[in-house]
């Protein structure tokens, strides 16, 4: 991955810069101390992740980000800031960013976040390219049994760790999964759900229904173990790749009462991503 640093403070550029090569994260390809100066250095660089201050002279980071993404809406960026106030977050993650990470630098805390936003990036291209092939017309490589037992029992392993293996709705998710393994050779987009659910003699409304509320359940699990350890492992991996973050943050901010619905779910694509998700072990 390649990274860009923005931040007013040289030493925290040289902290970022620091944690990014001594973990192997990627490698850093510039960096700035303004808005303006990002501004024109990012578009010119293209980096896959940018790392940056919220308060900054000349342009705000959420502004910046903003601006970019307008532009050039493939690059993800980590907010970084001493100031955390509500809507401060709140304007951040309108602007589209991935993560909101508050000062003094944690370590640990960046590493984690880092990894789960390249986690993501990953499923993003791993998808893309499927797609590629696919208009292109290239089938790819069929998968021996044991290669499609071994990623069925990784779905298993996912939906246990986010807690709803044992779930009604977790079967419906694992035969659909099954299904798109064995049969669409490796085609992890799902073009008509209605479908699936009928060649596997089910009623397409009522299976929904039980992979909705599963899932519900789980985002549900994961917005409480956010609110208790907002660094904790599953949390980071799962929360911004199986589902949409702002929705996870929407369910958090209902369980503790600061608002009046929680996040939304998406059946469709859960399943494309937990598919994405159990090639990347």
């Amino acid at each position: 991955m390649k990274f860009y640093i923005v931040d007013d403070d040289i030493n925290i550029v040289k902290i970022l810069q620091d944690i990014i090569e001594e973990k192997k994260l990627g490698e850093v390809v510039g960096y700035s101390y303004d808005g303006d100066t990002a501004l024109k250095d990012i578009l010119e660089i293209n980096p896959d992740i940018v790392l940056i201050d919220y308060l900054m002279p000349n342009k705000d980071g959420a502004s910046l980000t903003k601006e970019i993404r307008k532009i050039t809406p493939d690059i993800y960026f980590i907010i970084i800031s001493q100031v955390s106030d509500k809507e401060m977050i709140a304007e951040s993650y309108n602007s589209g960013i991935e993560f909101f990470i508050t000062k003094p630098i944690n370590i640990i805390e960046v590493e984690k976040v880092i990894k789960s936003v390249s986690q993501k990036i990953e499923m993003s291209r791993a998808i893309s390219n499927i797609k590629g092939m696919l208009k292109l017309g290239f089938e790819p490589d069929k998968k021996s049994k044991l290669e499609r037992e071994n990623q069925i029992n990784r779905i298993k392993y996912i939906l246990s760790s986010i807690g709803i293996l044992g779930e009604k709705g977790s079967y419906d998710i694992i035969k659909i999964c099954q299904y798109m393994i064995e049969n669409e050779n490796d085609r992890y987009i799902i073009n008509d759900i209605n479908d699936i659910c009928l060649k596997l003699g089910e009623n397409p409304k009522i299976m929904k229904q039980r992979m909705r509320r599963a899932i519900m359940k789980g985002i549900r699990n994961i917005a409480n173990t956010g609110i208790e350890d907002y660094m904790n492992e599953c949390f980071v991996k799962y929360s911004n790749s199986l589902f949409d973050f702002e929705s996870v943050k929407a369910e958090m901010d209902y369980i503790r009462g600061k608002r009046v619905s929680g996040g939304k779910v998406n059946v469709i694509k859960f399943i494309e991503n937990i598919l994405v998700q159990s090639q990347l072990f």
